[in-house]
């Protein structure tokens, strides 16, 4: 079976939006992955279809109820065998690439998208879901970031990229930003390709690209170049 992302939304018709475009679009199209979204409007039994409510010792927005969010995960838990959950919180722990690897090595992972002032605690407690962040920045809703969460992981999984090495490569493996990239024409707007690159000689070209990986991340990335550091020891 391929790899599942589930997604809990009060907006399931954004989805797949950038999903069915580009490497991730195709790798669905060709049953690589596949997506299934749920409303959670749908998990209202109140006349209205509530699904949230004033916060409970005042203050500003509104939170998901958590009967509502409980009956939505078990209804999609219900149909999985050991499933991951994610909800998408600005308080949870930081999305790696590591995290992503560790979810596209799971069958299904149920991803919850949270709205207003987020949901009630009571979920938290009640469902073995990890927080996740995207950045140390607040959004509208955990849509986008569920969208931004699942391409990492479609990329990963087996066949979606053609070369394997290129993701061997890439930013944030063994804690190094990645190193510059360059193409033809050797020369534009009085700029030359580095070369080294040119040179043929692959064992200064993987010399070089390791400095710039090193030098860009200890420039940019102080606390990758920390962890670069702890590691080589």
């Amino acid at each position: 079976m391929s790899w599942t992302a589930h997604i809990l939304t009060l907006f399931p018709e954004m989805f797949p939006g950038p999903l069915g475009h580009s490497i991730a679009g195709k790798a669905l199209n060709n049953g690589m992955w596949s997506l299934k979204t749920y409303n959670i409007r749908d998990f209202s039994q109140s006349r209205h279809n509530a699904v949230d409510d004033t916060p409970f010792g005042g203050g500003p927005g509104m939170v998901l109820k958590a009967d509502v969010v409980h009956r939505a995960l078990e209804h999609v838990s219900g149909q999985l065998t050991n499933p991951k959950y994610i909800y998408l919180s600005p308080r949870g722990k930081p999305l790696t690439q590591e995290k992503l690897d560790s979810l596209a090595a799971e069958q299904n992972v149920v991803v919850l998208c949270g709205h207003y002032e987020g949901i009630d605690e009571r979920v938290l407690e009640e469902w073995p879901l990890e927080e996740v962040s995207i950045g140390d920045y607040v959004l509208s809703g955990g849509e986008v970031a569920a969208m931004v969460l699942v391409d990492g992981v479609v990329r990963l999984l087996d066949d979606v990229i053609g070369k394997a090495d290129s993701l061997e490569e890439e930013s944030f493996r063994k804690n190094l930003l990645e190193y510059p990239q360059y193409t033809k024409p050797q020369l534009w707007n009085d700029r030359k390709v580095p070369d080294v690159l040119l040179s043929g000689h692959h064992r200064l070209i993987s010399q070089w690209r390791l400095e710039q990986a090193e030098t860009l991340t200890k420039q940019r990335r102080p606390d990758l170049w920390e962890r670069y550091c702890h590691s080589k020891e």
